[in-house]
């Protein structure tokens, strides 16, 4: 995702554009370019907290199922208690707020804990890598699957690119430091994540490039071959795209087609057969579209 990269030439361009956008830039897109974007600060619209989660668990260690809150030990009426989520159908369950966990849900509302956490197993996966040094990794499972997926799309005459992985929180710190002095905290918060808001530090996360680094990190994007292929079939290596065209009022960014996030196949191929295409929905815990 852009709105957390490292204050680099390349990677600070990834969300500029929906800032650009913002302030009449005039933009020309194709079909798959962000909305026009709200002005600077977070959105009036923004709902409250998300629900209750299950309590954070080891990575893989199945967890039950959120259960609706009580007030002074007063069980709720049947019917306040909420909907399962469209997640609690598959067998297995897992944590939603363990950052080690493929299902944690982080976003505007639902910063990690803890906020400096980092990933033991960081790899360097064996893909084409454009990023480096802290960038160029991903913890071992997203690694692995990452690695599955750039060889399928090799063998269907697809090159893909790791542009970038993993965000520490203290590259995360900068970063968002950076804009505030240059833009204001309110237009900062457009453009780059909070330190410990940012999915790129769980290392489940990265971004694509295509191989000839065509509309890197830009809108049209989305028409070039890698982000053509991943959209297709990312699902089947367990990877979904994190913030799909035209739900920025539900994951509080707006469309990133580089930006893949990995689930798992069970849960990616489960939410692409349900047609659900944010983890806010998917996995019941309310929409983000700004900072409380």
């Amino acid at each position: 995702m852009c709105h957390n990269c490292a204050a680099s030439a390349v990677t600070a361009s990834r969300r500029s554009f929906a800032r650009f956008l913002a302030v009449g830039a005039g933009l020309t897109v194709l079909t798959a370019c962000t909305p026009v974007a709200p002005e600077a600060g977070p959105p009036s619209s923004a709902s409250p907290s998300a629900s209750p989660v299950p309590s954070a668990t080891a990575a893989g260690t199945p967890v039950a199922a959120p259960e609706a809150a009580t007030v002074a030990g007063t069980p709720p009426e049947p019917s306040a208690s909420p909907s399962p989520s469209p997640s609690a159908a598959l067998p297995r369950q897992f944590s939603l707020t363990d950052p080690a966990s493929p299902w944690v849900v982080v976003n505007k509302h639902r910063p990690l804990a803890p906020a400096d956490y980092a990933p033991a197993d960081l790899v360097s996966p064996a893909v084409g890598i454009s990023a480096s040094g802290e960038s160029a990794l991903l913890n071992s499972t997203t690694a692995a699957a990452a690695e599955a997926m750039f060889a399928a799309a090799a063998r269907d005459g697809v090159v893909m690119v790791l542009a970038s992985g993993y965000r520490s929180y203290a590259t995360q710190v900068s970063t968002y430091n950076g804009y505030v002095a240059a833009r204001g905290q309110a237009d900062a918060d457009t453009a780059s994540a909070r330190p410990g808001y940012s999915e790129h530090q769980t290392g489940w996360s990265f971004d694509i490039a295509d191989g000839g680094g065509a509309c890197a990190f830009q809108p049209c994007f989305a028409d070039q071959p890698a982000a053509v292929w991943a959209k297709a079939n990312a699902y089947g290596f367990g990877f979904v795209v994190r913030y799909p065209w035209m739900f920025h009022e539900t994951t509080g960014y707006y469309y990133e087609p580089w930006h893949l996030r990995y689930i798992g196949v069970e849960a990616a191929t489960d939410m692409s057969v349900r047609g659900i295409v944010t983890l806010e929905e998917y996995f019941g815990v309310g929409a983000a579209p700004g900072y409380p």
